[in-house]
């Protein structure tokens, strides 16, 4: 008995050391994780479909997160004050006589990477490589529909005009483009980049242009600090026995952000990040998992419900491209892709409104207007991961298929997520879906919200209730 247990014992072990050293942190940065780190993960139990012969993608549209990019001014000076509180906490510890012999050097000295500097929030050039190679890729994967000579109107790019989005935007045409035009030894071609302003672009900053959704996420925030605490506090208490160093909930909170920003930006895993055991990694991404999932995600149908303005657009597009079809339309003379950068506001509420990243029958309670439980806590699995769902450089694309007359329809609709085809509930969990079927189950239960009346409050109603989250929290 005693043998058996020693060698359970030594059974677990092994485990779990093997699995922290399968466990990747790149992979878990929730929406800060750069996009090679995990256009690849799929589900392995989800078998895409084999397009039938005959049929061929007509028109194309995509909605794409801006690359990698570079802290925010707040963000920075955050990094700032931490360095200053670390060195304030080493001075103490020296005068009363602390050891600091578990402290790491590099935290012993450490200063912010991005001290001093005064703008932020830009492109990075990860973030332009990104981009550009899906141009690349996004050519090479659909040579029928990138096949004619450019035109703005038959391949219209558009981007809020945030400078990140529209840098993306021009990285992944010049990716797009390339080898098409005159410029330079890579032959490259001018393309236009258009945007809408930021007072009135509701079909990619329709977030920026909802006074009620503004006011729910001033109001609901501190709630979501809240749900963290436990979390921060639980590893806050851990990493100050193991490194005998006091750091404050503030300080886990700052190095975890500084572990997210090193590995992203500057390809460094073994300083921030290194102070974090994978166990504890993991609840942090959960955190800010939840985060997204509360105040961007399904958490309220309002965050996606805003949505629609941008789900018409694309609807249209694929409309306008049947038609031109139909009517027999000389190739070059209509729009074959529409081509959009924005946000992770943007992505997300355009996931949801698609039902992706659902768990089990939450497709059906979105569509009764229910309310959704929170993902689940580590280590239970969970489908909604910021990491997958809006990475930096995260995208959906939806191509329209054309197929021969004697198909059960003549149009199809192919959702891809990141690149891969991803499967959508409400067309029997396929990723190629009849147009029709497309539009009947999946765009218009959303059609009914209106998004001026969704929007705009009415000082003279009175507020509606807030949804409960089933789960830990009501919001």
């Amino acid at each position: 008995m005693a043998m058996a247990a020693i060698l359970l014992l030594i059974s677990v072990l092994f485990s779990n050391s093997k699995a922290d050293q399968d466990f990747d942190v790149r992979q878990h940065l929730s929406t800060v994780t750069r996009y090679s780190a995990v256009k690849d993960i799929v589900d392995n139990s989800f078998v895409p479909s084999d397009i039938p012969d005959g049929c061929a993608p007509i028109h194309l549209n995509l909605v794409a997160r801006h690359g990698t990019r570079s802290p925010t001014k707040k963000r920075m000076r955050e990094l700032e004050k931490l360095a200053a509180h670390v060195q304030e906490l080493l001075k103490d510890a020296k005068e009363k006589n602390l050891s600091l012999q578990k402290v790491p050097a590099w935290l012993q000295k450490w200063e912010s990477p991005w001290k001093g500097k005064l703008m932020g929030g830009e492109l990075d050039i990860k973030g332009e490589e990104e981009v550009y190679q899906l141009g690349i890729r996004v050519r090479e994967r659909f040579p029928d529909i990138f096949n004619v000579e450019y035109h703005p109107d038959v391949y219209p790019i558009k981007t809020t005009q945030v400078p990140r989005a529209s840098a993306s935007a021009v990285a992944f045409g010049m990716g797009l483009f390339s080898g098409k035009g005159s410029l330079g030894p890579g032959r490259h071609r001018a393309f236009a980049v258009t945007s809408e302003s930021r007072a009135s672009d509701l079909v990619l900053r329709f977030f920026d242009c909802c006074q009620t959704y503004k006011d729910f996420r001033k109001n609901h925030g501190p709630a979501v600090d809240k749900l963290k605490e436990p979390i921060l506090d639980e590893i806050t208490s851990a990493l100050a026995r193991r490194y005998e160093f006091n750091f404050t909930r503030q300080d886990i909170s700052s190095l975890w952000f500084l572990c997210k920003q090193e590995t992203s930006l500057l390809d460094i895993t073994d300083q921030a990040c290194s102070l974090f055991s994978p166990t504890e990694v993991a609840l942090l991404e959960w955190t800010d998992d939840l985060e997204v999932f509360i105040l961007k995600g399904y958490g309220k149908s309002l965050n996606y419900r805003m949505g629609v303005p941008l789900l018409k657009d694309v609807v249209q597009s694929m409309e306008e491209a049947i038609k031109a079809k139909e009517d027999n339309q000389a190739p070059g003379t209509y729009e074959k892709a529409r081509l959009r950068f924005a946000h992770a506001e943007t992505v997300v509420p355009f996931s949801c409104l698609l039902g992706l990243f659902l768990e089990g029958s939450d497709f059906q309670r979105i569509q009764k207007e229910e309310p959704l439980g929170l993902p689940p806590k580590p280590p239970q699995n969970r489908n909604w991961r910021g990491s997958t769902v809006a990475p930096f450089a995260g995208n959906n694309m939806l191509a329209l298929y054309s197929c021969p007359a004697n198909f059960s329809s003549k149009y199809f609709v192919q959702v891809l997520h990141n690149e891969h085809p991803t499967p959508m509930p409400g067309c029997d969990g396929t990723d190629f879906c009849p147009f029709e079927v497309f539009k009947e189950r999946i765009v218009r239960p959303h059609l009914k919200h209106d998004y001026n009346t969704l929007c705009n409050v009415n000082l003279d109603q009175p507020k509606p209730k807030p949804e409960t989250t089933t789960g830990t929290t009501t919001f």
